[in-house]
């Protein structure tokens, strides 16, 4: 069942941004609005996304170091 969600004290210059995007997208300000908050809420917070990754070095019994990830990135990050 849907239902309502009131946001009070939204500053103007806030407002009108987003209502500029979803002009942009083409959207009501309502409809962007509802599109932002689905993303949102199917979007996993940050200490779920750190305990899937503990789950994942446990069935696996990975041993790569948060240094070794950084120093990846960084080479690939130098390559491109």
């Amino acid at each position: 069942m849907a239902t309502t969600i009131t946001i009070r004290n939204v500053p103007s210059s806030v407002r009108d941004v987003l209502a500029g995007r979803a002009a942009e997208a083409g959207q009501s300000l309502q409809e962007y609005m509802l599109a932002e908050a689905t993303r949102l809420a199917e979007r996993p917070t940050n200490a779920q996304i750190v305990e899937r990754m503990r789950r994942r070095v446990d069935a696996t019994g990975s041993d790569v170091s948060s240094a070794d990830i950084v120093e990846v990135l960084r080479s690939e990050r130098a390559r491109q």
